[in-house]
């Protein structure tokens, strides 16, 4: 692939996504022009794995506008480097439903997501995802930690383990 194809290809990939983007911002529920056929999601801990998109509409979409309205999504960056596109930043919503166990409280929440996605065809195939529900549940009042999170190196409320390798 000569470096010029490389940069279309990436424009096209990030075209892909950006067209995704802006049908969930939308509330679009027939995704299907923007997932491949042999689509696959893969969250982090907490977010399960979706073969499929039927899948993903009712393991992920689903539960996520039950627990979450008035969403609206913030991307902070995108980025793109032959057929993946990635992107960081978080969704501003209200918790109006169950949500890991939690009632709805009204709250609103910043839910920090980081995507990257592997676009074949013109449509995404592939979607590594991390979303930081830890992050969601502690706005919520819930510390998934128990209060041993590293942050409290950062605040000096704890001391890090010495360590001979370093």
């Amino acid at each position: 692939m000569t470096p010029e194809d490389h940069v279309r290809q990436s424009a096209a990939s990030l075209a892909a996504v950006r067209r995704m983007e802006s049908g969930l911002g939308n509330a679009e529920t027939d995704m299907t022009p923007y997932f491949h056929e042999d689509f696959r999601w893969r969250g982090n801990v907490g977010c399960g794995t979706k073969n499929g998109l039927d899948a993903f509409r009712n393991g992920w979409q689903k539960p996520f506008r039950a627990a979450f309205s008035e969403r609206s999504y913030h991307t902070e960056q995108f980025l793109a480097d032959g057929e993946w596109a990635a992107c960081f930043g978080h969704v501003e919503a209200t918790h109006s439903g169950t949500f890991m166990g939690i009632a709805p409280t009204g709250k609103r929440v910043k839910i920090p997501y980081m995507d990257f996605w592997r676009v074949v065809d013109g449509r995404i195939m592939d979607n590594p995802v991390s979303v930081d529900f830890a992050a969601v549940m502690a706005q919520l009042g819930r510390d998934v930690f128990n209060g041993e999170g590293w942050e409290a190196y950062d605040r000096g409320e704890k001391q890090p383990p010495e360590n001979p390798e370093i």
